[in-house]
C-alpha cells in the first residue's frame, strides 16, 4: 500500500481531527453552556479548536520542516488546551462526564495524528 496523496491541508488526517474536535466544541460543548459562560468559557474554547486546526493549515502551507514542526507543536498545545477547558466545564457541572470523555476521546485522535505527521515531516526532513 502507496502514500496516500496530500494535495491540501484537507486531505491530512490530523487537520481532520482537529476540525472534527473544533465541531464538537461548536455543535455539542458551546449549546451546553450557561449563558453568562458562553463568552467566558465559549469563546476560550472555540479559539482554542479553532486555533488547532488553522495552525495545521499554516504550517503544511511553510513547506519547510522546522516551520511546519513549530505549527505542528502550536496545534497540539491548542488541542489539550481544548481539553483542559472541557475538564474546567465539567468539574463546574456544564457537561457530563459522557461528554467530557467523548471530547478527551477526540482531543486524544488529533494529538496521535499530530505526532504521526510531526515525525512523518521529520523523516522527510533527514531524508531530503
Amino acid at each position: 500500500m502507496g502514500e496516500r496523496r496530500i494535495r491540501s491541508f484537507e486531505d491530512l488526517e490530523c487537520w481532520q481531527a482537529a476540525r472534527e474536535l473544533r465541531q464538537f466544541v461548536a455543535q455539542v460543548i458551546l449549546p451546553t453552556l450557561p449563558r453568562d459562560e458562553k463568552y467566558r468559557l465559549g469563546d476560550q474554547i472555540l479559539r482554542a479548536a479553532r486555533s488547532g486546526s488553522a495552525n495545521i493549515a499554516e504550517g503544511y502551507g511553510r513547506f519547510h520542516f522546522l516551520d511546519a514542526s513549530k505549527f505542528l507543536s502550536n496545534a497540539r498545545g491548542s488541542v489539550y488546551e481544548v481539553q483542559d477547558h472541557l475538564i474546567t466545564a465539567h468539574d463546574e457541572g456544564m457537561i457530563s462526564e459522557e461528554i467530557l470523555d467523548d471530547g478527551k476521546g477526540k482531543v486524544l485522535s488529533a494529538v496521535r495524528l499530530i505526532n504521526g505527521y510531526t515525525r512523518y515531516l521529520k523523516r522527510r526532513a533527514e531524508t531530503s
